[in-house]
């Protein structure tokens, strides 16, 4: 209210989805009542007679909206001075455009404002978003002012209000919170739409210490990640189901019915996901070459997996099987194995690949250990050993009462130990 000129500003929307702070009840309704006497119907409140979610909730605020251009933002923001006029005028000369602001940060434990960098939004194969460097058109611009193209947005952004509407708001068969953003710029660019983040347009946000809805939301992300790949990105549909670490088929996993937002590509007559890899996000890695991932298993103790061990380290290790991020394992049509996280982007550090190191198993860059020829391909079909294609020793678990689990991988003559890998997606044969 005092940083937006009051011509530029028609209403206000809060959308109280079914909070428990009481604060948010008879105190918000007194607070609007006062304000509403001053400038009437300036601020509405939605509230929900149950818990819907940000995504939902998102949707229910822009239903009550009348303005021609909405902007859907986070209740933890404060805006800086100006950050509605570059909005609106990019906004006004192109009503296919998304706008996102730049972002600053609010330290949550003593309200200090922290400068971030600009960037732009993108996101890794989970489809997390993240803040990624401005691409290089922008830089040779030499105008810190211009609009910065980006693949995704964070969160927050703002719309006119009919596109939105054309384009299909939000997937409200997402729950609660996450990847609905990724979702909405994919589908914005494939669409026919862009979009941007505005230097001049600044807001800070306040990180939480404590998440609403529940402290773990990997879950609702999975779910809604896999939505988004199944209606939108084609064969690399399969990056988003490797980078979970869950089987393509049968994955156990109910992402709700997808008919309709399937119907609103073909209706919109969209682009594929391989045109917005290559025209809008092309820092994006693709993995085309894995023929196999999961989790990594001996015969000699099936509990054990392969884990990328301590990051701090580029030791392998077997661990409890658990199937989270550092016991991810890929194996590719050039016989190399990454271990942990896929690299999202090229800008980001490469992935790492087991190495036969002076007979010792290690975990090196992979671009690293290509160019100085180290021993890193390693012949492996499912149930079989796993062999240095030079070296010919073979990873295999030996006992050891120093380990934490008693066991340690070595690299030796093979024994006859067999490995085996979740999903296979491709002949392994040697």
């Amino acid at each position: 209210m005092e940083r937006t000129p009051s011509h530029l500003l028609k209403e206000i929307i809060l959308v109280d989805d079914n909070s428990s702070n009481e604060e948010l009840k008879e105190k918000l309704t007194e607070y609007v009542d006062k304000v509403n006497g001053q400038k009437p119907g300036f601020i509405k409140v939605v509230r929900h007679s149950k818990q819907e979610g940000l995504i939902r909730s998102r949707v229910s605020g822009w239903r009550a909206a009348t303005a021609p251009v909405v902007a859907l933002f986070d209740a933890h923001v404060e805006f800086n001075v100006g950050w509605a006029e570059p909005v609106l005028t990019r906004i006004k000369e192109n009503r296919k455009r998304i706008i996102s602001p730049s972002f600053d940060n609010i330290k949550y434990d003593n309200f200090e404002i922290e400068e971030y960098p600009l960037a732009a939004q993108g996101f890794d194969w989970e489809l997390w978003c993240r803040y990624l460097n401005p691409p290089k058109a922008w830089w040779k611009l030499e105008n810190s002012t211009a609009p910065i193209r980006s693949p995704a947005l964070i969160g927050c952004f703002i719309v006119d209000r009919q596109y939105f509407q054309e384009i299909g708001l939000l997937d409200e068969g997402m729950e609660v919170y996450g990847g609905e953003n990724v979702e909405l710029g994919i589908r914005v660019w494939q669409c026919g739409g862009s979009v941007e983040v505005l230097p001049c347009s600044r807001i800070a946000h306040i990180e939480r210490a404590h998440k609403p809805y529940t402290e773990d939301l990997t879950a609702h992300v999975r779910r809604n990640a896999l939505r988004v790949a199944e209606v939108w990105m084609d064969e690399f549909k399969s990056h988003v189901y490797m980078a979970w670490n869950i089987p393509q088929e049968d994955s156990g996993i109910d992402i709700g019915d997808i008919t309709a937002r399937k119907a609103l590509r073909k209706q919109l007559q969209c682009k594929t996901f391989r045109w917005y890899l290559v025209s809008v996000y092309p820092e994006m890695r693709m993995y085309s070459d894995i023929i196999a991932y999961g989790v990594l298993q001996n015969s000699l103790k099936t509990d054990l997996c392969l884990d990328q061990g301590p990051d701090t380290e580029n030791v392998p290790i077997v661990y409890i099987c658990h199937g989270m991020t550092p016991q991810n394992v890929y194996y590719t049509s050039s016989q190399q194995i990454h271990v942990g996280t896929l690299s999202p982007t090229v800008d980001d550090d490469d992935n790492r690949c087991l190495v036969d190191v002076n007979s010792r198993p290690r975990l090196i860059e992979c671009s690293y250990a290509k160019a100085k020829r180290m021993k890193l391909h390693w012949q492996f079909s499912q149930g079989g050993p796993i062999q240095n294609r030079k070296s010919k020793r073979c990873l295999e678990l030996q006992e050891n009462s120093d380990s934490e689990f008693g066991f340690q991988l070595v690299l030796q003559k093979c024994s006859g130990q067999h490995w085996s890998i979740t999903n296979v997606l491709r002949s392994l044969a040697s």
